[in-house]
Parts: structure tokens; sequence; C-alpha cells
């Protein structure tokens, strides 16, 4: 989880770093398998399939038409053909945009010239807008008549499936439904926080390996951006979750972190309601555990002074 504070909802992080392009390398054949089947049967996934990233940007570095979450090229090996091995190139847009079937075709050729190698282009949408699916690219002049098509998944077509997503074993079911519940709390700070609850709780039930669950959950704090208010909350839940399951995903670092997060909201609201903070409750603050800071955050609504704040929760702890 973002513990050094979250951007404005659906505030784009780097798309270039994204974690989408994470999931797509380390769970590529999930990938292949959840949005492109047919294809998926077609590659042999005994064989290494090999990232070529520096490859890619080579070939298209002065082409740049538009922006994209994911952009990725991959050689993998077929189980029937004349070719032991082709070229996949991947795309996942995150925007509609008039240009971008052009650039699924520039991209195709020019990976196409520069290997000589049959290349397979495919687009997973993941916009809002239902009705835009451009799977083509074509014109005609004089005679000479060019047409490229190339498979497209569109995420909002699996918004009916949403229970369905949310128990599937492959990852990009998880990621799917994820991505769905972002879209539909995008104006909604208590629904989207109680739809990543949601997500966080199925994720640990499906009781995945540790690297599994931590790259999901990177997902969608990345998706579902918070206040960081609320996010700390998030955080609060996942420690429930693990102590009480006997589990630890999140490590010991990012623990601080959560308690250095939730320490910098209660000095706003103290600075809120009684002013420049003096130097020893800023000390408290600083040395405090998790419940401390839930006792003081619950002791600011009714203490008439900032000593109280901290006396009533020596109180509380006593009682």
């Amino acid at each position: 989880m973002n513990v050094t504070g979250t951007q404005p909802m659906d505030t784009p992080n780097d798309q270039y770093d994204s974690p989408w392009k994470r999931a797509v390398e380390n769970y590529f054949s999930e990938f292949m398998e959840f949005y492109f089947p047919d294809a998926h049967a077609e590659i042999d996934w005994s064989k290494e399939h090999v990232f070529l990233d520096q490859e890619l940007q080579a070939v298209v570095q002065d082409a740049e038409l538009g922006k994209r979450f994911v952009d990725k090229l991959v050689r993998v090996n077929v189980l029937n053909g004349d070719e032991k091995w082709i070229y996949v190139h991947v795309e996942v847009q995150g925007t509609k945009q008039a240009e971008f079937a052009e650039r699924m075709f520039v991209y195709n050729y020019r990976i196409f010239d520069r290997y000589k190698r049959p290349v397979a282009s495919l687009a997973v949408l993941a916009d809002k807008h239902k009705q835009w699916k451009p799977t083509s690219y074509s014109f005609s002049v004089l005679g000479c008549k060019l047409s490229f098509e190339f498979p497209v998944a569109k995420l909002t077509d699996y918004e009916k499936r949403l229970d369905e997503l949310l128990v599937s074993d492959n990852a990009f079911g998880w990621i799917t439904a994820a991505h769905i519940l972002t879209q539909k709390t995008r104006t909604q700070h208590q629904e989207r926080y109680e739809a990543k609850l949601r997500l966080v709780r199925i994720l640990y039930q499906h009781r995945w390996d540790k690297q599994r669950i931590i790259d999901l959950l990177y997902i969608v704090d990345w998706l579902m951006q918070l206040p960081e208010w609320l996010n700390s909350r998030v955080w609060q839940e996942l420690e429930t979750i693990e102590e009480k399951e006997k589990m630890e995903y999140i490590t010991s670092i990012e623990r601080i972190g959560i308690v250095k997060g939730e320490a910098r909201i209660l000095k706003r609201q103290l600075e809120r309601r009684f002013g420049l903070l003096p130097e020893w409750a800023s000390e408290k603050l600083k040395s405090a555990k998790t419940k401390e800071l839930e006792a003081w955050s619950d002791a600011i609504f009714t203490a008439p002074t900032i000593e109280d704040v901290f006396k009533k929760s020596k109180l509380s702890k006593k009682s």
C-alpha cells in the first residue's frame, strides 16, 4: 500500500512503470490464457518466453502515437507451423484514442521489418468507453488495399462476471475485477474503501504464494487510490487479517510506514483543532505505536485540550 501518501483519486501514476507491466511480465501465461485463450493454446509454454523491452523501444522510439499502460514485446515458441518462434506485441490501453488502431498497425509492421518474423499484436482495452472497441486498421488508395486486424479484450465486457472473476484462480481474473471496481468507485471514497477491502480479503482467501499476494496487493493499491486516512484503515484491516489467519505478507518496514502515515494524519488533525503542536506532543507522535495512535484519534473528538488527548488515552489503558 502507498504508505508515503496517495495521489488524488484516479490521477495516473507513471504509466510506463505501472503494476500492469509487472503483472504481465510475472504472469504472462495467465495473461494470455485469460484474455486470449485461443492464442494461449498455440504457444509452447514448455519453452522459455523472452521479454524484449529495449528492442521494442529501439523499434518504435520515433513512433509515439499516444500513451498506454503497458507496451510489451515477447518472443515465444509456437506448437505448430513452420515458424519455431514468433513475436507477440501486447498493449494495455487505458484511454480512448482515435489513433490507437493506427499505432497497433505501425508497431506491427515495424517489428516485422526489424526481425522478419511473424508478429501477433494483441490489445487489452482498459478504458471506460463501452462502445469503443477498435479491432482493425485499413486503407485503400489507387487500387492498393491494406487491412490489419488484431484481437482485443475489452475489460468493460467482464462487468457482469464480477463474482466469477473474484474467485478465479487466474491472477488476471482478480486484476480485472479490481479494475472494474476501480471504475465503479471513481468519485466515491467510502465505496472505494469498501471495494478495496473486499478485494484484499478475497485475495487472502485464495492463499496463493507470498510473492503473488504481494504483487497483487501492489496492483490494487495502485489502481484504487484513496485519501491517506482511508488507506491507513485498509492497512489496519490487513494487519488484523494477517494476525487472525496467522499470515505475514506485510513486512516490518511496511508496518513502520503504516505507523508513520497514521501519525502524520493525527498530527494534522491535532493542529487543526489545537494549533501548532508543542515539542512534547510531536515527540509522542514520533515514538507512538499503532494502539496509542488509535486511542489518541478517538480522544481528539472530546478532549478540551491537547494535554487531555494524551491523558484520556492513558486513562483508557488503565480501565
